[in-house]
């Protein structure tokens, strides 16, 4: 048996099929059960896997309009803002960054006055000092994770 490389093949058997069963990990990667086990548990506890949830498809359960805000903010209100945007349950991803702008905010909206809502109570915030809204019009790539390389 060899273990080279093995938590990488692990994280990406799970990639392929996230709901894979130990047996078949271990008969994939030609390792027993209990090796396989050992490193999940290792890999969990490092926060490398960081938890097993289902890919949801926003557009067919009503959710049509992706908005990617972009904000300029008061620099002793990055953290409240930050936290504001990342506790709104329909933002789906939060990013600080650098540039022109403060913080990138991917939201998926029902509509646009639903979208339009929540971006005006969004900028009833004073520490927010410009935003920039973009409808997606197509999402050609969207929450895609990437096999790792084996060494």
């Amino acid at each position: 048996m060899t273990y080279e490389n093995l938590d990488r093949k692990l994280v990406n058997a799970l990639l392929g099929d996230g709901r894979a069963s130990l047996r078949s990990l271990a008969e994939d990667l030609d390792v027993s059960v209990t090796t396989v086990s050992n490193h999940l548990s290792d890999l969990e506890d490092q926060g490398i896997i960081q938890g097993y949830t289902p890919k949801v498809d926003y557009d067919a359960l009503g959710y049509d309009v992706t908005a990617i805000l972009q904000l300029k903010v008061e620099g002793s209100g990055l953290q409240e803002v930050t936290e504001e945007l990342t506790e709104h349950r329909q933002m789906v991803s939060v990013y600080e960054v650098t540039g022109d702008h403060d913080i990138v905010a991917v939201g998926k909206f029902a509509d646009t006055d639903d979208m339009n809502d929540a971006i005006k109570t969004l900028l009833n915030n004073p520490d927010i000092k410009e935003s920039n809204t973009s409808v997606v019009l197509n999402a050609a790539k969207e929450h895609e994770q990437f096999e790792l390389d084996l060494e």
